[in-house]
């Protein structure tokens, strides 16, 4: 029996979900979580995530209604675990005697033990052939070759809870525009800029990237997360053209906002490309490896894709920007 037919779409329930990644990695389940919130409107529905993640529910508060943060666990990713917590959590989560639990950590069987150990009444998520399974009832194999948004709208079918279209989400508040309005007045950036967020691939090629961008007309504005400042500090190092690093200076929603005004986003695979698909922003997306199906947009025509980035040079990228700005008709020249 599944969570749907366990819960009257008139209960109030109480539901945790894990999903314990960065904020971007958020983004890829809200199509699932509105698909949830559709089925149980009345549910109590809580994140377990990374401490610094509470302003994912801040920004989605019509699926989600509360936020834990997750102490870590030896072998997940993004944290050092604060292990003499763990236990302080453990009692924390069994007293509010959820209803459910769903994983959505993704692969990682170890999350299944640990929502074993939160005392709900019910238990769902994904497993892996030869890990933990709690409940194969309940429990979907990972669906490796489905988008990383699809994986989780599977589970949700899973469930039989039905999908509720499988487009990003992306709300910008006014506050995200007054915070746009003061980054503005701070760095002094123009109107015709591209957004750039780099990985970890060599700085130069990154460099030579928005040194292409800045001589076709553009501003350059690096972009990241906190811990992501090195590698944009390092990209700002060898452009020759004049670049403003915002890496760990904006909020999510700030950051959204900014993007939403860039005449294009250059970025590896991450969910900040997800931003820009949710908001309707032009796109280069960057792919190292041969899954890119995991994180590509379904809008081909707004957002471009070059695969295996490393053995593509950076005029390549260059070209393939350029191209895309004159078919979308917001070419700077």
């Amino acid at each position: 029996m599944s969570i749907l037919q366990q819960a009257n779409s008139s209960d109030r329930k109480r539901i945790a979900i894990l999903r314990a990644l960065p904020m971007e990695e958020l983004l890829c389940i809200v199509p699932a979580l509105r698909a949830l919130r559709a089925a149980l409107p009345k549910a109590q529905i809580t994140l377990v995530g990374l401490p610094e993640c509470t302003a994912f529910v801040e920004r989605f508060p019509t699926y989600l209604d509360d936020f834990i943060a997750f102490p870590g666990f030896p072998g997940f990713p993004d944290q050092t675990p604060n292990i003499a917590e763990f236990p302080f959590f453990l009692v924390e989560m069994q007293n509010l005697n959820f209803d459910f639990a769903i994983q959505m950590q993704g692969p990682d069987c170890s999350a299944n033990s640990i929502i074993s150990l939160w005392g709900a009444k019910s238990c769902a998520g994904f497993y892996v052939r030869g890990g933990y399974c709690p409940d194969e009832t309940q429990f979907l194999e990972y669906p490796e070759h489905e988008s990383e948004i699809w994986r989780h709208l599977r589970l949700m079918e899973f469930l039989d809870i039905p999908p509720q279209g499988d487009e990003p989400e992306f709300t910008l508040y006014d506050e995200d525009w007054k915070s746009l309005s003061q980054l503005q007045k701070d760095y002094d950036f123009q109107k015709n800029y591209v957004c750039i967020h780099p990985s970890c691939r060599p700085a130069q090629y990154f460099a030579d990237i928005a040194d292409g961008l800045a001589a076709r007309g553009y501003q350059v504005i690096l972009i990241g997360s906190h811990a992501e400042a090195h590698l944009t500090n390092e990209v700002a190092q060898h452009i020759q053209a004049q670049a403003i690093n915002l890496a760990g200076k904006t909020r999510l929603g700030s950051l959204g906002a900014l993007i939403s005004q860039a005449a294009l986003l250059v970025s590896h695979d991450t969910g900040i490309s997800l931003i820009a698909a949710a908001l309707k922003v032009p796109s280069v997306i960057l792919y190292s490896e041969s899954e890119s199906f995991a994180w590509e947009s379904q809008n081909k025509n707004l957002h471009k894709f070059v695969q295996q980035a490393p053995q593509v040079s950076a005029v390549e990228v260059l070209t393939q920007a350029e191209s895309h700005l004159k078919e979308l008709g917001t070419y700077a020249y």
